[in-house]
């Protein structure tokens, strides 16, 4: 459900984008130049480096992405989008998702792509869809970045308590590869079916994945609080964050003196590896004529909106207009709001499509929604409106 007017929308939108720090096409392509827009401030901004948008690739995919800033001092998040003769017709993208400052992200906005690339002898490993070689040089690739955003972060000072999470997209024709390390997720429409493609990297829950990584963590010599690392971190895999690798007797050694643990305690513990890795899940996926769309978000959408209700989201929005950027921000624009309601969190928000250009979106038959599903529309519509007029007022002279 839309808004009534377009000029009122817009004008809300830009009230709320200026007030939680809004971005949208976050796009690079190869010899672009360097970072563009290095301010991370929370004013409304728009980054395009010698890309239009949306971009749409040499093979018909469509792309849109978009950025939300939660409350926060620092924008933490970034999303990537890479063409180039390198990949040899595969598009990279990337969602990374930081913590305890930007110094790792924008670290791995550059170094991992260039990891990837190199392991990848290009994209001649990703044309010949051998997943045992595509894995074994992702995972060297991921391996790689880590070590030297590891070092970088000790050589040069800057926040050592800083990491990221990473979820790296290679989009083709028929082929999508997948590099995970972390809580963000990967969705694909197919016909209008949801499918979940990668599973978030948490050490609690019952879940299959959960229990390997709360058990390695265990048996690298670490302990889970509350479902936190050593009682400090929600996510088990990560770049960066060296407390958990690489100075792990000192983040005892710090706890201690904080009153966080006892001398005795801490003289049981007996690491034997690193307590939060950076080895990713790799995957292939086929993609075939039935497949729609390609969605990765950080785990900031997915804990407003389930992925199913995404999926459905996107398909109605394609269907009115056709626009993946539009329906990006509109997606974006669905969780600002239910975020503004929501006072628990601070999270930001990121998202990428791929449209993959083989469906009639205007020919599509439009799809039933539950009365349920509908009713939540018609809230969020009430609430992003009333939410602008209430900001409008408060900012009236």
């Amino acid at each position: 459900m839309a808004l009534s007017s377009p000029h009122l929308q817009n004008l809300l939108l830009n009230r709320l984008c200026c007030n939680y720090g809004y971005k949208k096409n976050i796009i690079v392509k190869a010899g672009g130049g360097g970072r563009g827009g290095e301010g991370r401030g929370r004013c409304c901004s728009a980054i395009a480096i010698n890309a239009p948008a949306p971009l749409t690739s040499v093979s018909g995919i469509r792309w849109g992405s978009t950025l939300i800033q939660g409350p926060r001092e620092e924008m933490e998040d970034d999303a990537v989008i890479v063409q180039s003769d390198d990949l040899d017709g595969f598009t990279y993208a990337a969602v990374f998702d930081g913590h305890a400052g930007f110094s790792s992200v924008k670290f791995l906005r550059e170094e991992l792509y260039k990891e990837c690339i190199t392991a990848l002898q290009g994209g001649l490993l990703l044309k010949k869809k051998d997943l045992n070689s595509i894995r074994k040089a992702l995972q060297e690739a991921f391996e790689n970045a880590d070590r030297k955003l590891l070092n970088w972060l000790e050589s040069s000072g800057k926040e050592d308590e800083s990491g990221s999470t990473a979820t790296v997209l290679f989009v083709g024709n028929d082929t999508l590869i997948i590099a995970h390390v972390g809580d963000s997720s990967v969705v694909l429409s197919r016909s209008g079916k949801t499918e979940i493609l990668t599973n978030s990297h948490r050490p609690y829950g019952s879940n299959k994945v959960s229990l390997q990584e709360i058990r390695r963590i265990n048996e690298a010599g670490g302990w889970i609080v509350n479902g936190r690392i050593c009682g400090d971190i929600s996510v088990s895999r990560a770049f960066g964050d060296m407390r958990f690798k690489t100075k792990k007797n000192e983040m005892l050694k710090k706890g201690m003196e904080e009153g966080r643990w006892t001398e005795k305690f801490v003289s049981r513990i007996q690491f034997k590896g690193d307590l939060v890795t950076a080895s990713p899940d790799v995957l292939q996926v086929a993609l075939g004529s039935d497949t729609e769309f390609v969605l990765l978000a950080s785990d900031g959408l997915w804990d407003y909106m389930k992925s199913a209700e995404v999926v459905d989201f996107v398909r109605n929005q394609l269907r009115d207009h056709g626009d993946v950027q539009v329906a990006c921000e509109a997606l974006a624009r669905t969780a600002l709001v239910r975020k503004s309601r929501d006072r628990r969190t601070q999270d930001n928000v990121s998202i990428v499509i791929a449209d993959l250009g083989r469906t009639d979106w205007r020919n599509l038959p439009v799809q039933k929604q539950n009365i349920v599903f509908e009713l939540g529309q018609a809230l969020v519509t009430i609430s992003f409106v009333s939410l602008g007029i209430w900001l409008t007022t408060m900012i009236s002279p």
